[in-house]
């Protein structure tokens, strides 16, 4: 199977899991606003498991899915962001500066419109939030466009959303974890060191990584570093020759299984008596703001700016036109935006806030870079292009 036609497959199956995460988090809203919503929403914080002293891990089950089953999730991310480097549309850095540029300007430019509402108090925390791009969720959008955009337009925004994906792990890593606890860290580092070593020595058993794999979770779990940062470590270290055979292993219960109850378990908002206060408060304001309007403007600029500057070019059949399209369906941020907004705030109220805010953000970034790249193209583009 050539690059073209994996990527085909790619953008169908997203398709699917951008259409099933939606109706998980509509039924989730409804649930948890409905005559069953407390039950709901107290479902997933009942604590399941209790563990003897000294041994520490997450015992209800919104616990296990945003630390346990998310980590897998992250390990899958961290494999395809390997393929591309290696193999895929970053592989070459004549390849990865434009994208490159243009993700950095989309993550800029919403990060600083959030500061400069959330500038006081606690609140600025939640500046990485707007920063995400959800590779399902806009890929689906774009694929309702069919032949009306061309085959480059698709590559060009799953380029975006993975290098998104690498800030948004870097912005976890080094901002959005607790105190450290140097033991567990020291231990973590050794034994990502041995497993590094393994990948040295062309060690290519699966079976070998799933146990240090597992004590690796462990040890960064209870170290203060987030616990999804393992399954990242572990994704970049496995060798080369195992992506293809762990994505193919993954997808199908990572996007069907883990994300539908990341969805149902985090979108489990109950929606405050007084919604416009909440729509209008600075949290909600930073992130709506951030990922409508920052996203399209940093993406166009920066893209804008390096062509002038002739520091890369654009895609093959891409027009600056279409890049402000491409950069109002990144602003479609869903799992990562929410992963952030539970690490940036411990006030259950605001990550609330800051959750509705992805949604309604999402929802009306969809909308609008399907009516804006509807409207500006009628041409058909055949699947060569």
């Amino acid at each position: 199977m050539n690059i073209t036609s994996s990527i085909k497959s790619f953008i169908k199956d997203s398709t699917s899991v951008g259409v099933l995460l939606m109706c998980c988090t509509v039924c989730s809203l409804v649930l948890s606003n409905g005559i069953f919503s407390h039950s709901y929403t107290d479902f997933f914080e009942r604590s399941l498991f209790s563990f003897p002293g000294g041994i520490h891990l997450p015992g209800s089950l919104s616990h296990i899915i945003n630390d346990a089953l998310m980590s897998v999730f992250f390990f899958l991310a961290a494999l395809e962001i390997k393929r591309e480097m290696r193999t895929g549309e970053l592989n070459t850095i004549g390849k990865a500066v434009m994208p490159g540029i243009s993700a950095l300007g989309g993550m800029l430019l919403p990060a600083i419109i959030y500061i400069a509402c959330c500038h006081t108090g606690s609140n600025y925390m939640g500046w990485g939030i707007p920063m995400a791009t959800d590779i399902a969720f806009s890929l689906g959008v774009l694929s309702l466009l069919g032949k009306r955009v061309p085959l480059s337009m698709r590559v060009f925004l799953i380029a975006i959303a993975v290098i998104d994906d690498i800030g948004g792990i870097v912005a976890i890593a080094f901002f959005y974890t607790a105190g450290l606890h140097w033991d567990y860290l020291i231990a973590a580092a050794l034994l990502t060191a041995a497993l590094f070593v393994m990948n040295l020595f062309k060690v290519s058993r699966v079976s070998l990584y799933i146990l240090p794999g597992l004590l690796l979770w462990y040890l960064v779990y209870n170290s203060g570093v987030h616990a999804t940062i393992a399954g990242v470590a572990l994704g970049l270290i496995v060798p080369s020759s195992l992506v293809g055979k762990l994505e193919h292993a993954l997808h199908v219960p990572v996007n069907f299984i883990v994300l539908p109850l990341f969805a149902l378990a985090n979108t489990a908002i109950i929606l405050p008596a007084d919604l416009s206060s909440a729509i209008a408060s600075p949290v909600h304001f930073g992130v709506f703001a951030g990922l409508v309007f920052g996203k399209p403007l940093g993406i166009f600029l920066f893209t804008g700016l390096a062509v002038k500057m002739k520091a890369a070019s654009l895609p093959d059949h891409l027009t600056m036109k279409h890049v402000f399209g491409v950069g109002l369906i990144a602003g479609v941020g869903f799992t990562v935006s929410i992963f952030i907004a539970m690490l940036a705030f411990t006030d259950t109220a605001v990550q609330s806030v800051a959750k509705l805010a992805v949604i309604n953000a999402s929802a009306f970034s969809g909308v609008a870079g399907y009516c804006y790249l509807r409207f500006i193209r009628r041409k058909k583009y055949s699947k060569k292009a």
